[in-house]
């Protein structure tokens, strides 16, 4: 009996053990897939000349549109063919074989990306625009910035039931705007597989807090972390 009762004392320890070395090995594995799916570089990308020149190509205008503010500039990115080029297909390469059908693009500087990834990848283009910028009926989302509020609107009918969808910014911060992207295109029934943006803020980012989860791709991180701001 006491024989009996030592082997199964013994399986229960040992079945124990294994749940805890899966659930610590789960967690360390989403861990790292998080993890990856934040910086391009932590995802097959280290070493990617192409990102050094993405970021070399972003300047810093202190104190724009006010004081203390440390404005990512990527206009002069724009400038350079192969620079754009380079960061569309970075994205593109991500996303085309993905069933994305949705690619929305968030006012407004999201706007110069978001067109060129939909026609690469085969996928249809959505504007978000800021509050009275779009004709017609529309569905409106207001958000938290860091410096004041505002709101998205997307168009009623733009996407459907089940669709796929990739939210493009140009810059990533605390997360509101982002989450009122994928708040709007939820509401129409979209699934937003996954955020993008061209630069990341990694230490203002609370995007498990905003996202509700969902994935943040980014390419680079801002070129001065003191400040940054987006339209």
């Amino acid at each position: 009996m006491i024989l009996k009762i030592s082997r199964i004392t013994l399986a229960i320890v040992f079945i124990k053990a294994q749940q805890r070395l899966l659930e610590n090995t789960h967690t360390h594995r989403i861990g790292r897939r998080e993890e990856r799916k934040m910086f391009a570089a932590e995802n097959g990308l280290k070493g990617d000349p192409r990102l050094e020149a993405i970021s070399d190509a972003i300047r810093v205008i202190p104190h724009f549109p006010k004081p203390g503010i440390m404005f990512q500039d990527i206009t002069p990115l724009f400038l350079n063919h192969k620079v754009f080029k380079d960061t569309v297909d970075i994205f593109v390469e991500r996303y085309r074989d993905m069933a994305i059908s949705v690619v929305a693009g968030i006012e407004a500087r999201g706007f110069m990306f978001a067109p060129c990834i939909a026609l690469a990848i085969g996928a249809k283009f959505v504007p978000l625009r800021k509050r009275g910028k779009l004709p017609g009926k529309v569905i409106s989302e207001a958000y938290e910035l860091e410096y004041g509020k505002d709101c998205l609107e997307m168009h009623v009918g733009a996407v459907q039931q089940g669709e796929k969808a990739v939210v493009i910014d140009d810059l990533v911060a605390t997360g509101g705007t982002i989450s009122a992207a994928i708040k709007l295109l939820e509401c129409a029934g979209a699934e937003v597989v996954e955020c993008a943006c061209v630069i990341g803020v990694p230490e203002l980012i609370k995007a498990e807090n905003r996202l509700n989860g969902k994935a943040l791709y980014m390419l680079v991180e801002p070129n001065e972390v003191q400040g940054y701001c987006r339209s």
